[in-house]
C-alpha cells in the first residue's frame, strides 16, 4: 500500500486505480498537504469526459492572484484524444505552482493518457481494488499502523472474517478498534469486540459448531436471532462450513498455499478448515452435509420454527462430529 505522503506536491499525480476509498484518500491527502503549504490553496475539481479542450489554457493558466492551485481530474479514462493531447503537453512542462491530480481507474480504456503521464514524470499513486487475501490483510495492518497502533496477521484475518472484504468498512473498523482499545490489537480483540455482531453471527455459529462446541454454537445463534439476524444466511453459513471443511480433508493435509490453486479457496481459509476437520470422519462429514441441507429446506421453505430448525441442525452436526470420534 503506498502512501502519498511526501509526495503528494508533485506537479502530476496519477491515481491509478478503481478502488474509490483508496482514489478518494490520495486526493484528499494530497489536498491537505498543499493546504499545509498554503492554506488558501484553490482547489478545483473536473470531469475529463466533460472538459473541451478549450478550457485546458484558462484551467492552467497561472492565477492573477497567484498561489498554489490543485487541479483534480477525474475519470481520466474518459478524456477524447484533443484533451489528451493538451494535457500530456502540458505534463512536460508543468506550472511549478499547480499540481495536477489525475484520477484514472487503469485498464484499457484512456491507457495511452496513463502512460503518456507516467512517461511524462508524474508521480503514480496505486489505487487498484486488492484482490488477495494477503493484500487484504496487509491493508489492515497498515490501517492500524497508520492510526497509532499494531496489530498482528491473526487479528487481521479475523478483522476480514467479521468485516468483509469492503475497504471502507474494514478501515472504519480499524478506525474504531484504535479508538476503543490502547491500540494494540489481536485476535482475541477482535473477538471480543465483534461478539454477537451481525456480521459474523452465522460464522460464528458455524465455526463453534464443526469444532464441537455446542454451547458456544447455541450463544452465538441466539444471540444473532435475538438481534434480527434472518436464519437463511446463517444456515448458509453452516452448510458452507462443512462443505469447505469436507473438501479439505479429501485434499488431505498438504501445505495450504500448495492446495489453494486446485480447491480454488485463499490459503488461509484452507487452513482454518483443516484445524476444524480435526476429530471428523468422511462418513461423519456425509451425515453432517445430510443434516445441513435439511436445515437449510426447512429454513427458506418456511418451517413454522426456524431458530428451532437452527438449534437441531447444531446438535445433530456435534452429534455426527461426536459419531467420528467412536
Amino acid at each position: 500500500m503506498s502512501d502519498v505522503t511526501g509526495v503528494d506536491l508533485a506537479p502530476i499525480l496519477l491515481v491509478l486505480g478503481d478502488e474509490e476509498l483508496l482514489a478518494t484518500r490520495a486526493v484528499t491527502e494530497a489536498v491537505a498537504k498543499a493546504r499545509s503549504v498554503d492554506p488558501q490553496v484553490d482547489v478545483r475539481e473536473y470531469q475529463a469526459g466533460a472538459l473541451a479542450v478549450g478550457e485546458i489554457a484558462e484551467m492552467l493558466s497561472p492565477s492573477l492572484f497567484g498561489g498554489r492551485r490543485v487541479l483534480v481530474l477525474r475519470s481520466a479514462q474518459d478524456a477524447r484524444k484533443d484533451l489528451v493531447g493538451a494535457l500530456l503537453d502540458y505534463a512536460r512542462n508543468p506550472d511549478p505552482d499547480v499540481q495536477l491530480v489525475v484520477l484514472h481507474v487503469g485498464g484499457g480504456k484512456g491507457k495511452a493518457f496513463a502512460d503518456g503521464l507516467r512517461a511524462a514524470g508524474a508521480t503514480v499513486v496505486p489505487a487498484a481494488k486488492l484482490k488477495g487475501h494477503r493484500e487484504r490483510v496487509a491493508f489492515v495492518r497498515e490501517e492500524i499502523r497508520r492510526g497509532g497502533g499494531r496489530c498482528t496477521d491473526d487479528a487481521a484475518e479475523a478483522l476480514i472474517a467479521a468485516v468483509g472484504t469492503d475497504l471502507r468498512e474494514l478501515a472504519a473498523a480499524c478506525s474504531q478498534l484504535i479508538a476503543d482499545t490502547d491500540g494494540r490489537i489481536g485476535a482475541d480483540t477482535v473477538a471480543r469486540y465483534y461478539r454477537g455482531r451481525v456480521e459474523v453471527s452465522g460464522f460464528t455459529v458455524a465455526d463453534a459448531t464443526m469444532i464441537g462446541d455446542v454451547p458456544a454454537a447455541l450463544e452465538a445463534l441466539r444471540w444473532a436471532l435475538h438481534v434480527g439476524v434472518d436464519p437463511v444466511p446463517i444456515a448458509d453459513a453452516l452448510a458452507d462450513g462443512i462443505r469447505t471443511v469436507a473438501r479439505v480433508a479429501a485434499a488431505g493435509r498438504g501445505d495450504p498455499y500448495q492446495l489453494a490453486s486446485t480447491l480454488g479457496m485463499p490459503a488461509w481459509k484452507i487452513k482454518n478448515a483443516q484445524q476444524r476437520a480435526r476429530g471428523w470422519t468422511p462418513e461423519g462429514l456425509v451425515e453432517a452435509m445430510r443434516v445441513a441441507a435439511e436445515c437449510n429446506a426447512a429454513v427458506k421453505g418456511g418451517a413454522d420454527d426456524r431458530g428451532y430448525a437452527l438449534e437441531k441442525a447444531v446438535f445433530s452436526v456435534a452429534a455426527a462430529r461426536r459419531g467420528s470420534a467412536r
